[in-house]
């Protein structure tokens, strides 16, 4: 008897925990979500990346989604990406390590480089693991279908909103142009 009580107590347990590994949300080997959901909020990202924040309105629903308002500068005209997991329309195709390659590098998987008003310059200070973090977060985000207008080369009349950056001053030019950006 004590046989089969034991061999019941140890099934119990067994279920249990089986229940409770199949009800959890695999973790990124790499990185942990929970941080790069706060490091992504302190960071800014939602103020660019999702509809309706700079007019003062956020659509939670669509965070993260990416922007329909433009950037136009000396780069041309660049919208705001879809960081959601949508695979055709977001960076759902995305590993963990091509989104730290972007935070760190500025460089995206198929080679161009982010638009310079993406400011990766300063997001390439993160330690490897909070980059691994934030990318962790980045995977977890529903997908969100929303297409983003192309990227318009310079002197093209934009389409659409934009906000316009005029060429910079002497002292804030660059002193190297930046080749082949957009986001």
């Amino acid at each position: 008897m004590k046989l089969r009580n034991g061999l019941g107590l140890v099934l119990v347990v067994a279920a249990g925990w089986l229940a409770v590994t199949a009800a959890t949300p695999p973790k990124s080997s790499k990185g942990d979500a929970t941080r790069g959901k706060y490091l992504v909020s302190i960071m800014g990202c939602g103020d660019c990346h999702t509809p309706g924040t700079f007019y003062g309105a956020p659509d939670m629903k669509r965070w993260l989604s990416g922007s329909e308002l433009g950037w136009n500068g000396p780069w041309g005209v660049v919208h705001p990406a879809n960081l959601t997991s949508d695979m055709e329309t977001g960076i759902g195709k995305w590993s963990e390590d091509d989104i730290v390659k972007a935070i760190q590098t500025g460089v995206r998987p198929d080679g161009r480089l982010l638009a310079p008003i993406m400011p990766w310059q300063t997001f390439a200070n993160a330690t490897k693991e909070d980059a691994h973090a934030i990318a962790a977060y980045l995977k977890t985000l529903p997908p969100v279908k929303h297409r983003l207008l192309p990227l318009q080369p310079p002197g093209v009349k934009p389409e659409g909103a934009c906000m316009i950056f005029p060429p910079p001053p002497a002292w804030d030019a660059p002193r190297t142009a930046p080749k082949g950006a957009g986001h």
